[in-house]
């Protein structure tokens, strides 16, 4: 009877820890980085001789606390998602698809679907910006966690044309990885022109309507300015590049 009741024990314990190991194999392990709640001032000011008009105005922006993943969304990452949902693989770029490596030639609808799946989203654009400042901890840097673009991000200037492996820079005053450069970055919002001067100070979701969606942060084959953490960038949403790719968001639940 001992050995009966001990022969089951030992089967359900294989059983579950079995399929905690297949969910574990089946789903990414993302690393959230908690962004507190704050204000910022968002944008870049018209003297910047960099500052494109979509950057402006300067307008203050708060935000409720939320989470960010830590990098980009990988080629490993995305495999998983892939499988689990019969979905193809995107593209391979000219230097292949690399486990390591952010995953590029994302549409928006890709990136939201993923997002969804994994329990989360995408970050808005204020979000984007505020977590690349490095939140409350900003040290105000012209890119995501330094003034000199070589030790944060991989561009035009530095990458030999192709993505790296993800946190492989110095991170930023939150510890987030390559949030200048490496590959652009898909966000939540609508991409409109002159959207800052008419936007909400409060947890801004973005125009009704826009040119396409936003993405952030340059990439390996774009110039090291467009790196710095206020540029803007509009693509259609079903626009795939070998340079585009996301990182996921989601919210805190308060009581």
């Amino acid at each position: 009877m001992i050995k009966r009741v001990l022969f089951i024990f030992l089967m359900c314990f294989s059983l579950i820890f079995f399929s905690f190991n297949l969910f574990a194999q089946q789903n990414p392990n993302i690393e959230w980085v908690r962004v507190e709640k704050g204000s910022f001032m968002m944008g870049c000011e018209k003297t910047d001789k960099d500052c494109y008009p979509d950057e402006q105005p300067v307008h203050k922006i708060t935000l409720s606390t939320f989470e960010i993943s830590k990098y980009e969304v990988t080629v490993a990452d995305y495999k998983l998602f892939c499988k689990a949902t019969n979905k193809k693989m995107p593209l391979a770029p000219s230097w292949g698809l690399i486990d390591t490596h952010p995953i590029v030639y994302i549409s928006w609808q890709d990136a939201v679907d993923y997002a969804k799946w994994i329990g989360g989203r995408l970050p808005t654009e204020a979000e984007w910006e505020f977590a690349a400042r490095g939140g409350i901890k900003s040290e105000g840097y012209e890119f995501s966690g330094s003034n000199n673009y070589d030790e944060v991000g991989w561009c035009y200037e530095n990458s030999l044309l192709q993505t790296h492996p993800v946190g492989q820079k110095k991170p930023n005053e939150l510890g987030i990885y390559d949030m200048s450069g490496n590959a652009w970055e898909w966000v939540n919002d609508n991409y409109e022109i002159f959207y800052y001067q008419k936007s909400p100070s409060t947890n801004p979701q973005g125009p009704k309507e826009g040119l396409g969606k936003s993405n952030r942060g340059g990439c390996f084959n774009f110039d090291y300015k467009l790196m710095r953490v206020t540029h803007r960038r509009g693509s259609g949403s079903e626009t795939v590049g070998f340079g585009t790719g996301f990182r996921v968001a989601r919210d805190i639940k308060t009581n």
